[in-house]
């Protein structure tokens, strides 16, 4: 039952029922309609954001979020791995490889720069997790330049071996003629007497004294430039340019077995010894040349013979007796 509410007229002195008028009456209940339907969603969202009210969706992407932070904390670890992986192989790289090919090594502050400039993070910030996200990403893109530097260093460094290995094939390194075919060791490189005007000069190369047709070997890798008895003195000659500044020259031979242009080998038979040119008796006058300039063969047999063989060479060839050409 609904209950009644009176006021009292002062000026009737007696009592009388209110009657709210049906205006008013509607407005009361629009207003608390409205108060009810605003502090309802007020609620609602404050429910969303609150852990008392996950529906199922919302669970599935938190269980997402700690999974990526799982995998995110993985790949941090794999990174330490990686990072010190790439230590061992910087420092083999600049105290090994660079210092046995003598050349300059990489830097610390060249490997392991930064990236400066434009914000390349900008994307990733303002995130729950922004700076687990970054600061992985910097090492990700850290480690990627720090490879990509390596990998170049590492085609320089095959580069240069491989240029080493040609480099000690052209080294002219062997006697050009065989120990067990030798008659003398007849002059070595120097001042002697010529043969013919008895004056003492200076003697280019070193004699090899042997009989006629005793094979002539090329001392390195190389390609003939000369075969021929054009240059005066010298007879039938052969001029090898073997690269990396080195050339050698065979003279007074009795024929040939290259010709120009031909690629040799060392070891390769060339040609063989006579006594052509300015010549006393059958011999080889051998020389070697290092960036323009006639250099003492002496220091060029390591390849193919011993250490005493070489100092009872080396005693013979620093008397100074007379040469055969």
């Amino acid at each position: 039952m609904k209950k009644v509410k009176y006021y009292y007229d002062s000026e009737n002195l007696a009592y009388r029922k209110i009657v709210t008028k049906k205006r008013k009456r509607f407005g009361y209940i629009a207003l608390f309609i409205l108060s009810a339907a605003v502090f309802g969603v007020l609620s609602f969202i404050i429910l969303l954001n609150t852990s008392f009210f996950e529906t199922p969706k919302d669970r599935l992407q938190a269980r997402e979020i700690e999974n990526l932070k799982i995998r995110y904390a993985i790949l941090n670890t794999k990174m330490n791995e990686i990072e010190e992986v790439l230590e061992n192989i910087e420092e083999r790289d600049n105290n090994i490889y660079r210092t046995y090919f003598n050349t300059s090594i990489i830097p610390e502050e060249q490997r392991k720069a930064g990236f400066g400039g434009v914000n390349r993070y900008k994307d990733l910030e303002g995130y729950n997790n922004s700076e687990l996200v970054i600061n992985t990403s910097k090492r990700v893109d850290i480690l990627s330049k720090q490879a990509a530097i390596q990998s170049r260093s590492l085609d320089e460094i095959v580069k240069l071996a491989n240029e080493k290995e040609k480099l000690l094939a052209a080294i002219p390194a062997i006697q050009p003629v065989k120990n067990e075919n030798l008659k003398q060791m007849a002059s070595g490189y120097g001042y002697r007497s010529d043969p013919f005007t008895k004056v003492r000069k200076f003697h280019a190369g070193m004699d090899f004294s042997a009989k006629s047709g005793t094979p002539i070997f090329a001392t390195g890798d190389g390609i003939v430039n000369r075969a021929d008895n054009s240059a005066s003195g010298y007879g039938n000659h052969i001029v090898i340019r073997h690269g990396f500044g080195y050339e050698t020259l065979y003279a007074h031979l009795s024929k040939y077995k290259v010709k120009k242009g031909q690629k040799v080998k060392r070891g390769d038979i060339i040609g063989y010894i006579g006594s052509t040119g300015r010549s006393e008796a059958p011999h080889l006058h051998y020389e070697v040349h290092k960036n323009g300039e006639v250099v003492n063969p002496i220091n060029y047999y390591y390849g193919n013979i011993t250490a005493a063989e070489f100092a009872v060479i080396s005693k013979l060839a620093n008397q100074e007796n007379q040469s055969l050409d």
